[in-house]
This record gives C-alpha cells, structure tokens and sequence, in this order.
C-alpha cells in the first residue's frame, strides 16, 4: 500500500514539474511589437497579484490552468500590470504602471484589456466564472469582432 502512495505522489509530482507556466511581460511596447511581429493579441492582465481575491481567483483558474496556457502560447502575449501591496516595486515601475492604469481607464481590479496587433484596444474582461473554457471563449468573440471591423473598414 504505501508503495502505491509513493508512487503516485511521484507520478503527481512529475506531472506537476511537467506543466508549462505562462511567460508574462511587464514592458508593454516590447509585448506589443512581439504581438505586430507574431500576429497575436495582447492581453493586459491589471492585477492586485498578491492582495486582491479576485485577482487571485482568476490567475488560478484561467490563466494558470494547462487549457489556457497552451491558447495563449499560440495567440497572446500576456502582461502583467501589477499592483502589489506586500511586494516591493521600482519606483519606476509603479509609475509605469500607474500611468498605465490612467490611459486604459481601469476603474476596478482585475481588468484584462485586449489589444490588437497595431495596439488597437479591442476588448476589457474581468473575472467570470467558467474557467478556461469560456475566457477563451469571449477572447475568441473579441477576436474574430475586431476581424469583422478591420475588413469593414
């Protein structure tokens, strides 16, 4: 019995170390010419990462589950703006961020702003239940609504 148990906290273990985390970027104009570059999204998470409830929620359940991982891998490029309480932050940075906050207008925390290629806002989410699934759902809404608006024009 207990070499079951061994065994499988090791095949539990080994399956954790196996699974991919997300590469986030903290400086939006490089996350924007990869994005023009590799015909991509950005997306802008606005987080209270280590405070705010449903920050916290939303990066557990969507943006750190493999589903997730694996979409935006192939169509996003991913950048945190943080707004930590207990880590410490450049003054710099917290100024970028801030400066951040003020253009995109971002009232409430978390807000997920989506920019095109060009840097084009095209969308803001936040927090709703349905995991994965129906985040990359309404990502995918956002994209093919801004296709439909570029051919129009």
């Amino acid at each position: 019995m207990k070499t079951i148990a061994v065994a499988l906290l090791a095949c539990c273990a080994l399956a954790q170390a196996g699974a991919e985390e997300l590469k986030w970027m903290t400086d939006l104009p490089k996350a924007q010419a990869t994005a023009k570059a590799e015909n991509r999204l950005v997306l802008i998470d606005f987080t209270g990462s280590d405070w705010c409830p449903w920050c916290i929620k939303l990066r557990k359940e969507v943006f750190s589950t493999p589903e997730f991982v694996e979409y935006a891998k192939k169509n996003l490029v991913p950048v945190e703006i943080a707004f930590p309480h207990q880590k410490e932050q450049a003054k710099a940075v917290k100024e970028a961020n801030q400066a951040l906050q003020a253009k995109y207008k971002i009232q409430y925390l978390p807000t997920v702003v989506v920019l095109n290629g060009q840097g084009k806002k095209i969308g803001e989410l936040g927090y709703e239940a349905g995991g994965p699934k129906a985040f990359i759902a309404k990502l995918e809404k956002l994209k093919a609504d801004a296709k439909k608006e570029a051919s129009a024009s």
